[in-house]
């Protein structure tokens, strides 16, 4: 699994119009499913999500994560992050996991990172989405817990 982090003041996501999702700072992350991926996968990227510091501490130094904060955590499905684009001018979806896996591990991911934080907002997956967001910094980065060999 996949997770493009981007810390922000704040984001949101809105669907034909409508508000689905929202947070004030926090971490917007991006987030797509591979062939393969598994519980398990999800398991470990919400770890790392919500334990990989990017927050300023009081030295101005980036050692606070988001279980420090208490931040909101916006999730949203995004299937082309999973895209193979080594070579020629269009990407390979062959990578990201089909729809069902796809729709069951994000599900899956929502459902602990709700356990496990305070704060939890979501895009719509499959849906045309509008997301709009602050980035803080800019401060983005990639996580992957790749599937297993």
């Amino acid at each position: 699994m996949i997770a493009l982090l981007q810390r922000v003041s704040e984001a949101a996501v809105r669907v034909d119009g409508e508000t689905v999702g929202a947070i004030g700072p926090g971490i917007l992350a991006l987030v797509g499913v591979q062939r393969g991926d598994t519980e398990a996968q999800a398991a470990r990227l919400l770890e790392r999500i919500l334990g990989y510091r990017l927050f300023e501490d009081e030295a101005g130094r980036m050692n606070l994560s988001l279980a420090d904060t208490g931040g909101g955590l916006l999730l949203v499905p995004q299937f082309t992050l999973a895209a193979d684009t080594r070579k020629g001018m269009r990407a390979s979806f062959t990578p990201a996991a089909e729809s069902g896996l796809g729709r069951a591990l994000f599900d899956h991911l929502v459902s602990l990172a709700r356990s496990a934080h305070g704060s939890v907002a979501t895009g719509r997956f499959g849906a045309h989405m509008a997301v709009s967001l602050v980035n803080d910094g800019p401060v983005t980065f990639w996580l992957e817990v790749p599937p297993p060999t």
